[in-house]
């Protein structure tokens, strides 16, 4: 197996004068590209960097962020990229935790790095204008460099992402530049990528979809076209101005492209690859995808950060709820709700926990010196998910949700995904989530929290699941109508809030009238 380096070096010989990076005004060929990152890793070796150290970035999706990351694999430094809004007490925790001996920001993270007591005793690089002692992202590559080679093979580090840290702190998760490399050469197989592909580079690049993307468009001469963050509007024009012809991305972002008023304005045809992950997507929001793009290829990807594909579905659209099969490197399990080991497997139709072998080209070997959280998940040579789900007659996998997400209302186990893509049908529900509240009687009740999109009320929405033929005890007993459906920077549901009281309730009808 190639290391990243030298996979990005035979890249640029294959078709130096290929587009690779487009940023706005900068537009960049593969050997162009290559050039700013030979100078990077020149700047890095005179910053002191050596293989094997740690460079914790705060940044979002733009041309710098994509160069720093590919001259940490050059030379062989591990980049540790974190979400651009942490407060700097997350930070604090980042550099300690790695034990970073770099960081780069921009200025929209300013503020937090400069109250961060640990940045200070680091080297740190500025994108958008160096102040005091920190260092000039366009000055370390101004000067002329003898083209990188790369200094460390498949075997070594090359990324390490964080987990989201929705229960406890952040865990670690390092992947080997094989891992790595394994990832993108199966999403590109999965994904029917052809050379010269275009996708929109919006998935930021501490997470594991925008770092895939990243690297897969490198395989096959393809455009990296940046999204520093998601904007409908801006989106959509880049997508016809650039011709995008695939997109990955999280439900959350569909959702809101297919609903925004410059949709239907916008042309969008060049669009013929859809991909999506991070969470399930409803069967209203795969109806309106499949109608409104009329892809060729509509793939559902279902895997994580620590290995990247459990399975895939290239017919999303066929069978709603369906994650398919495991993917070209893995082989996954359901195992019974509270298995010890992945021998004791679920029958067929059987709710359980979804497990994953390690043994798996993409796999990662485990957390961060976190060896609790090894313990926890990973049994037999076996990753335990925390998702759960069942396979059906036809041999498909299902994910229904989180294992601790799951609702245990009078004994009866209930998973939020199939009332949410029950009620996503219905055309007055603009968005829905479910989570369960605690009840003294039956320990947990269901609630549909719902934002809408025309008016309606619970006995209409409630005679809606009933004859939709969801079980009885399936039902919501209770509807929250909210303002909003809480989610994370990546447009992950965040049903713990829900459950807390952490959500905006919709504004009663008089006030939305002032409002208006």
């Amino acid at each position: 197996m190639l290391d990243l380096g030298t996979s990005f070096v035979a890249s640029v010989a294959r078709d130096p004068k290929a587009l690779a990076i487009v940023d706005g005004d900068i537009r960049l060929s593969y050997r162009a590209w290559y050039e700013k990152i030979s100078a990077l890793v020149a700047a890095f070796d005179g910053l002191g960097l050596k293989p094997g150290d740690h460079l914790v970035t705060l940044l979002q999706n733009n041309w710098q962020a994509a160069t720093l990351h590919w001259a940490c694999q050059f030379a062989g430094i591990i980049v540790t990229p974190v979400n651009w809004r942490a407060k700097n007490d997350e930070i604090d925790f980042y550099l300690d935790n790695a034990e970073a001996r770099a960081l780069a920001y921009q200025h929209v993270s300013a503020t937090a790095v400069t109250t961060a007591k640990g940045a200070g005793k680091l080297p740190r690089i500025a994108l958008d204008g160096a102040q005091g002692t920190d260092l000039d992202f366009a000055q370390l590559i101004a000067a002329k460099a003898a083209d990188a080679t790369p200094r460390v093979d498949a075997e070594a580090w090359s990324l390490m992402l964080y987990t989201s840290g929705t229960t406890s702190r952040p865990k670690g998760v390092p992947r080997r530049h094989r891992a790595e490399r394994a990832a993108a050469v199966a999403h590109v197989a999965q994904n029917l990528y052809a050379p010269g592909e275009r996708t929109l580079g919006v998935m930021p690049l501490y997470h594991t979809m925008g770092v895939r993307s990243l690297l897969a468009m490198s395989l096959i001469g393809g455009v990296f076209v940046c999204l520093p963050q998601f904007d409908v509007a801006r989106a959509l024009r880049l997508i016809a101005a650039e011709g995008a012809s695939n997109l990955y991305l999280v439900p959350t972002l569909y959702h809101d492209l297919v609903h925004h008023a410059d949709f239907a304005r916008t042309d969008v045809s060049s669009v013929r690859k859809l991909g999506f992950a991070g969470a399930p997507m409803t069967d209203a929001l795969l109806q309106k995808l499949d109608a409104a793009f009329r892809p060729d290829l509509f793939v559902n990807h279902y895997g994580s950060t620590e290995i990247y594909t459990f399975t895939i579905d290239q017919k999303a659209a066929r069978k709603p709820g369906s994650a398919g099969r495991a993917g070209i490197n893995q082989m996954i399990r359901v195992v019974r709700l509270g298995a010890k080991s992945a021998e004791e497997s679920a029958a067929p139709g059987e709710e359980g926990e979804i497990a994953a072998l390690l043994a798996g080209d993409e796999s990662f070997e485990g957390y961060w010196r976190r060896p609790d959280a090894d313990a926890a998940a990973i049994r037999g040579g076996w990753y335990f998910t925390g998702d759960t789900g069942y396979v059906d007659a036809d041999g498909d996998f299902f994910v229904t949700g989180r294992v601790d997400d799951l609702i245990i209302t009078g004994g009866e186990n209930v998973s939020p995904v199939e009332i949410e893509s029950c009620l996503s049908l219905h055309p007055a529900v603009a968005e829905v989530a479910v989570a369960g509240l605690p009840d003294q009687r039956w320990g947990k009740i269901v609630c549909a929290f719902v934002k809408r999109r025309a008016a309606v009320e619970a006995p209409e929405l409630d005679a809606y699941c009933r004859s939709s033929g969801l079980a009885n005890f399936k039902r919501p007993r209770r509807y929250e109508f909210v303002a909003e459906i809480p989610k994370s920077p990546v447009g992950k549901l965040l049903r713990r809030k829900l459950v807390a009281g952490e959500y905006r309730p919709e504004a009663p009808v008089s006030q939305q009238g002032r409002n208006a």
